[in-house]
């Protein structure tokens, strides 16, 4: 234990006589940053204390460079760093970009996420595309990522941006093979799985006065799961309205899983005020196992460059597993650095 401390003592004291980028004599960029998302969360819920603090904690760091012939080549990491999560490996991939576009190559999101397209929300940590803030058990972990290949060791290209338009695929060779990343390939027929196949497109520009997101992806694992996600989202001056719709299915065990999520918002200066509905329903053969409706109101304030205040409710109706509602309170700050 104490050499650990002094382990991370001394790391803290080179972040701190280091600037958040330097230039080693390879002339690659390095960078160090991450964010800290931390919340005190009121609950109403039978199954869950009343009071909690909720937090979730990165560090990032990388290094990039442009050759002279206009390659740009990095290399990007992120860990988990709060309690219990032992400073783990997050992501971890290099990447070359040009202007014939980029490539991923490591443990990334896929394309199907990567390019997916997100509704307006309260607070995006609670109710956005990912949910990194879980304040209620009935609605834990609910939220609308296409991320069927996870983080497994990938390789994503993702077109250049023509007139707003971008596309992506990526191929994730066997994604539940856990072996790959340090100790090679699994011994054959002990942890085969299925490889995952993405293919994404999106849209962003103007037409008129509004501004307009489009997006869908479609994921392949074979008879594990297939995923496919759409979203719309436009904004008209200070006011935004989005909605997405995402479907996964497994062959192999029957089941069926459907979301719809509308949101909405209003930025004024500071101020970014939101409301978002969710709705997910699971289905194992023709029985509903689980139904929830989540609906979420909130505000976000920016208080300094790369630092919200957030507050929001949102209130739990589940009516198949856990058949319980729920209404919960979160105030609390994200800082990026």
């Amino acid at each position: 234990m104490n050499k650990l401390m002094l382990g991370a003592a001394a790391v803290a004291l080179f972040v701190a006589a280091t600037p958040a980028m330097a230039q080693d004599d390879s002339g690659v960029k390095l960078s160090l940053g991450g964010h800290f998302k931390g919340y005190v969360n009121y609950s109403n819920e039978d199954n869950v204390r009343d009071l909690d603090i909720l937090r979730q904690t990165e560090v990032h760091f990388g290094g990039e460079t442009t050759l002279d012939n206009g390659l740009t080549v990095g290399a990007h990491i992120e860990t988990d760093a709060d309690a219990g999560e032992g400073f783990e490996i997050d992501e971890s991939y290099v990447y070359f970009s040009g202007t014939w576009g980029r490539v991923n190559f490591g443990a990334e999101d896929g394309a199907a996420y990567l390019l997916q397209v997100a509704a307006p929300s309260a607070d995006d940590n609670i109710d956005g595309i990912r949910q990194y803030i879980s304040p209620s058990l009935i609605g834990a972990g609910v939220d609308y990522d296409n991320d069927i290949s996870t983080k497994s060791d990938k390789v994503t290209y993702l077109s250049p941006v023509f007139s707003g338009f971008q596309a992506g695929v990526s191929f994730t060779p066997e994604a539940g093979d856990g072996s790959r990343a340090l100790t090679g390939n699994s011994l054959e027929g002990i942890q085969d799985t299925d490889d995952v196949w993405e293919l994404a497109a999106r849209y962003e520009g103007m037409v008129s006065n509004v501004g307009v997101i489009l997006g869908a992806g479609y994921a392949d694992a074979g008879d594990d799961a297939q995923e496919w996600n759409i979203g719309a989202d436009l904004d008209i001056g200070a006011f935004g309205f989005g909605v997405v719709y995402t479907e996964a299915e497994s062959d192999a065990i029957d089941m069926e899983s459907d979301t719809w999520v509308v949101g909405g918002d209003y930025t004024v200066g500071p101020y970014k005020l939101g409301l978002s509905y969710l709705n997910n329903d699971v289905e194992l053969g023709s029985t509903d196992v689980y139904d929830l409706d989540r609906y979420t109101g909130g505000v976000v304030y920016t208080y300094g460059p790369g630092m919200t205040f957030r507050g929001s409710v949102a209130y739990y109706d589940e009516s198949e597993l856990f058949d319980d509602d729920a209404t919960t309170v979160t105030i609390g700050t994200q800082i990026n650095f």
